[in-house]
Parts: C-alpha cells; sequence; structure tokens
C-alpha cells in the first residue's frame, strides 16, 4: 500500500506541476501584451460625474495640476511664459503666486510633506517649491515628457505620466525611476494618461484629450472604474484645446474638484454609478 501512496504522490506531483507550468506560461503571455493577467474578465464600474457645487476659476489659468493638502489648493498651470504654481481657496482667487521664467512649460504638480513637485513637459527638469510660501527650491533634472504626478504618501513613491499608457514610480526625494506599469483597460492599453490624482491604492487618471477619467489599481494597471464626464461649461465658454485637465480628491469626503485649461468653472462633483443605459459594454 506504501508504494501505491508513492507512485500516487507523485502521479499528482507531475499533474499540479503541470497545471502550473501552463498557468504561468498563459499568464506570462497575456503579461506581455497587456498587463497583469486575468484582466480581461475583471469587472470594470461604470461611472459619471455628478455636480454638488460650481466654484469660479481663473480662465486665464492654462491648468496642469491640481491638489488639495491641509485645506489648501494648489494648481500648476502651462504654457512658456505663462506657466505658475498658485495656491489658495477652492474658487477663490489665488493667494500666492509664482511664475516659471521662459521658455519652462509647467506640468503637472503633487505636494509632499513640507514641498510641491512641479514637473515640465518637455525642458528636461522637475522643480521643488516650498509649499507654504511657493518658493523655489531647487531644480532637478527629469528624463522624458512631464505630464502627470501623485504622490502615494502610503508607499512612500511618486507616481507620474508622459502621455503614455505607463504609470512610473519614482523615489519622492530624487525622482529616480523606481518602476513602471502598464494602464489596460479589459485587456487593452489605455494611453494618453495625463493630470493624475493618488487616492490610497488607486490613480485617477484624465484622459487626454476627452472628457474621461480612469480609476487604476496602481499597482496592476488595471482600470476598476471608467468615468464618464459630460460637458461642464458651454461650448462657447472653451476652445477646442481647453480640455478636461485638473482633478483633485477633497480630503475627508468623497468628493473631487475638477476643472479643465482655461476653463471659468471649476466643479466639486462625486462619482456616481452610471444608468444601465449609459454604460460601456
Amino acid at each position: 500500500m506504501r508504494g501505491a501512496f508513492v507512485v500516487l504522490a507523485a502521479v499528482v506531483a507531475l499533474v499540479s506541476g503541470m497545471l502550473v507550468q501552463s498557468c504561468e506560461a498563459g499568464g506570462d503571455a497575456r503579461d506581455r501584451g497587456h498587463g497583469r493577467a486575468g484582466q480581461t474578465t475583471a469587472q470594470v464600474e461604470q461611472l459619471r460625474v455628478e455636480v454638488v457645487q460650481t466654484l469660479s476659476h481663473d480662465p486665464k489659468a492654462y491648468t496642469q495640476g491640481l491638489e488639495m493638502a491641509q485645506g489648501v489648493l494648489y494648481e500648476g498651470t502651462g504654457m512658456a511664459g505663462r506657466s505658475t504654481i498658485r495656491s489658495g481657496r477652492p474658487g477663490a482667487p489665488a493667494t500666492l503666486r509664482s511664475e516659471l521664467p521662459a521658455p519652462l512649460f509647467g506640468e503637472g504638480i503633487t505636494v509632499v510633506g513640507a514641498t510641491v513637485w512641479q514637473l515640465t513637459w518637455r525642458n528636461g527638469i522637475a522643480i521643488e517649491w516650498d509649499a507654504r510660501t511657493l518658493a523655489e527650491l531647487r531644480r532637478v533634472p527629469y528624463e522624458g515628457e512631464g505630464w502627470g504626478v501623485c504622490h502615494q504618501r502610503h508607499r512612500r513613491r511618486l507616481v507620474t505620466s508622459d502621455g503614455s499608457s505607463l504609470l512610473v514610480f519614482r523615489d519622492p526625494r530624487t525622482l529616480r525611476k523606481q518602476g513602471e506599469v502598464a494602464v489596460t483597460l479589459r485587456g487593452q492599453r489605455v494611453g494618453r494618461l495625463n493630470e493624475l490624482e493618488c487616492v490610497g491604492n488607486s490613480v485617477y487618471a484624465n484622459v487626454w484629450p476627452a472628457d474621461r477619467i480612469v480609476r487604476i489599481d496602481a499597482n496592476s494597471g488595471r482600470v476598476t472604474a471608467d468615468i464618464a464626464v459630460p460637458p461642464l461649461i458651454s461650448p462657447a465658454e472653451r476652445r477646442p484645446e481647453d480640455v478636461l485637465n485638473g482633478i483633485a480628491a477633497i480630503p475627508g469626503t468623497d468628493h473631487f474638484l475638477l476643472t479643465g485649461k482655461s476653463w471659468p468653472k471649476m466643479f466639486r462633483v462625486a462619482f456616481v454609478p452610471a444608468p444601465q443605459a449609459d454604460r460601456r459594454r
């Protein structure tokens, strides 16, 4: 009987090993094409924007980054010769403001403790500002294009975008690259990721130039929610290039602030389930 058990155990071990190898091989193939295995069958929430409050916004602010911290709204704006970083209360004129000299083109921002990082688009540098005074502290070399950035405090890392389908993880002190993940929706890569907002393990990303936001699992890159944004301002209030770009979580709530490039308004919103008829298949 002992010999029979040994033979049976060997057969079970052999079959188990073959199954594991088969699963790993299939997973590797899917990972190379689309990111983590199993993403094509995972559920994706279909959400929409519900406006809770309409606020004023500087129509001259070509918004590239937006973030709330300690009750203060920080905003980074773009365009060479017009780029700024500013802070104040939502819906009110900025109380502090610093300008980036031409040819610097400001992009995404994020607060890290007592400082604020601001990326530049194609200038090859990132600027660190004092969060309290908005005085420039230093400039750090930055490889590639800068688009969006947010801070995952619990992971002690920055998450950045460059307009592709990749989220890149960086050291919050040096900005050195630590890793990356491809963002996918039902197995297909989602490109043109722009302004970012970190909330726990999730990253919310504007998808340029669409009125659309995706919520991403930062560990796997899988899109966990697809958020449709209705026309928030009229065609008369925006030029074609004045697209949605600016998302800031309001700490202590489940609300967000949304605005766009040169929009005259900002919106406090909630993300709620989309009606069944509006859900993408």
